[in-house]
């Protein structure tokens, strides 16, 4: 047993307290400057940071936002005021997370697959963020739909590679976030979804059990069971609640203290529709905490209100609050789609 066991199991407790969700904001800075180039923003260090700390000091965050993912550059970054982020998110009442995969990579022998790297040095690295004030971290797979993919090659080394990190990150004093995402991308139906995500949480929890790790001591970030964003039937709010729990209920732990969906390029309100239902049909049957660990699904608004402009900060901010108080509503099933309507800039 870790050391540090205690401690992650209250770690992990808090990252999915009642209301409150993570918020993801680690994407790379390849990807943080593609959004930003979208809105005419510089793509410099500078204004990533001041974009940063947008978020991290918006007034009362962590009513709904239990902590944030950071990414490396991140976290080594500060206030303009010279506050560490992380000192800055500590001060706010919130938990420092870190991204620590290098990214989903071309799978050997498997065209249209990838597997996520970044196990070399890992236990290094896990070392220096839990010294920096990182408690727990994140490593996300990527499962493509498609003909005739996945293969099992690629679920099973997936797997594998998750199940490797969150050891390492138990060993260290990290809560892991295992992330195994089946992508919304191609025409794929719902039930081929359910099937897919099925295969990958078996794989996972399987690979979980080899290795060791503490189910009580970690968080699944997974997909929801969706229709693929080409498919020419979409399934309904209440199809995508139900299969998701079903899948979930016959693959998950009740050990595991929560699971914090990511949104997958779903649109801001259809994930927050999708969490509120699966809360308010389901959530007596859940023997954990279902909620939410959103990126662009939370942020969006804000980076597109502030647009590189700090004039724009304070509303920015306010935009970001009201998207994080509604997902935290949803994570509670007390979410209504008229709370979309309430104005929240003064």
């Amino acid at each position: 047993m870790s050391i540090y066991a205690d401690e992650m199991r209250q770690t992990a407790q808090a990252m999915v307290a009642p209301g409150k969700g993570i918020l993801a904001m680690d994407e790379s800075n390849a990807t943080c400057n593609k959004r930003f180039a979208k809105l005419g923003i510089p793509t410099t260090e500078e204004r990533r940071r001041a974009y940063r700390e947008l978020i991290l000091t918006t007034p009362n965050l962590s009513e709904f936002i239990s902590g944030a993912i950071l990414y490396d550059e991140t976290i080594r970054q500060s206030s303009q005021a010279g506050v560490p982020f992380t000192q800055v998110m500590q001060n706010a009442g919130m938990i420092v997370g870190i991204k620590v995969d290098t990214g989903a990579k071309d799978l050997a022998a498997c065209p249209g697959e990838k597997i996520t790297e970044g196990l070399d040095g890992l236990r290094e690295r896990i070392a220096e963020y839990y010294q920096m004030g990182a408690r727990f971290a994140k490593w996300r797979a990527v499962i493509t739909i498609g003909e005739p993919i996945p293969s099992p090659t690629c679920i099973e080394t997936n797997a594998h590679a998750l199940a490797r990190y969150a050891a390492l990150c138990q060993e260290g004093g990290l809560v892991p976030i295992v992330e195994p995402e089946v992508l919304i991308d191609g025409n794929h139906s719902i039930e081929r979804c359910y099937d897919v995500t099925d295969q990958t949480l078996q794989a996972v929890f399987t690979q979980l059990r080899l290795q060791k790790v503490a189910f009580d001591q970690m968080i699944l970030k997974p997909s929801m069971v969706i229709s693929g964003l080409e498919c020419s039937v979409q399934a309904t709010v209440d199809q995508v609640a139900e299969m998701t729990i079903q899948v979930l209920r016959n693959n998950v732990p009740a050990s595991v203290p929560g699971i914090a969906f990511l949104s997958g390029g779903q649109s801001n309100q259809r994930s927050t529709e999708h969490l509120n239902t699966m809360n308010a049909k389901y959530g007596a049957l859940c023997p954990w905490r279902v909620t939410f660990s959103y990126a662009r699904a939370i942020q969006q608004p804000a980076l597109e209100h502030w647009a590189g402009n700090d004039a724009n900060i304070p509303a920015a901010q306010q935009l970001l609050y009201h998207r994080a108080k509604l997902n935290g509503a949803a994570s509670l099933g007390k979410y209504d789609p008229a709370m979309e309507k309430q104005t929240v800039l003064v």
